[in-house]
């Protein structure tokens, strides 16, 4: 059985204790007056549609409380309104404990189940983005220059930029001029635009390369 319905069924209370509160109810709401005498437990059985067993468990429990007295070859009264009110405010209280924690139960298992959704989309989008390197690894990844980039003014050659990197320059867009297969004299200015072809860790160690503080 799941946890959910375990919890479920844990908040079912015994039958007996069910027609009890509405009994206390009744008394609590005036439809049974003080020091009247209670119907037959074959009367409130069938009121309730219950067996003369559960009838009379649920009686004994107010009797207990001091809801009712019973005497011996009289029958049982109702005793005390206000007990009766003081029992239904406590069930009542209890049962608003119990639905805020059935909610809040809820809640934490939506989230669990929205993370783990989000985690299998994650995961998912990963294992495109490798197949997708993987069927044509020459679409290259492009890195802007801004003046907050380190190396401005410095050669391809001077920055041994494959070396540290792994990253293979394939073009250079300056001012809006597209220079394809740069050479390595040519010098990486702000504004340029990088682009080049490598695997993730190359795209990583790019990105540190020229921009190590962020």
């Amino acid at each position: 059985m799941e946890r959910k319905d375990c919890l479920k069924n844990k908040q079912v209370r015994p039958l007996y204790q069910q027609v009890a509160v509405k009994l206390a109810k009744r008394v609590a709401e005036g439809h049974y007056e003080e020091g009247k005498k209670l119907h037959a437990r074959s009367t409130i059985a069938k009121a309730f549609d219950v067996s003369a067993e559960t009838a009379r468990k649920a009686v004994q429990v107010l009797v207990d409380l001091g809801i009712m007295e019973s005497y011996h070859g009289s029958g049982t009264y109702v005793a005390s309104r206000e007990k009766a009110k003081a029992y239904v405010r406590q069930f009542e209280d209890l049962q608003t404990i119990e639905s805020m924690r059935s909610q809040i139960v809820e809640s934490v298992e939506r989230q669990q189940r929205e993370w783990t959704h989000f985690k299998d989309l994650l995961d998912d989008m990963i294992v495109q983005t490798r197949q997708s390197y993987t069927v044509n690894p020459f679409i290259p990844y492009e890195l802007v220059l801004t003046d907050e980039a380190e190396h401005l003014g410095r050669t391809i050659a001077e920055l041994n930029i494959w070396q540290m990197t792994g990253a293979t320059v394939v073009a250079l867009m300056k001012e809006e001029q597209l220079y394809l297969s740069p050479g390595p004299y040519a010098k990486i200015d702000q504004q340029d635009t990088i682009y080049f072809i490598g695997n993730e860790y190359s795209l990583q160690q790019m990105h540190h390369f020229f921009y190590p503080k962020n």
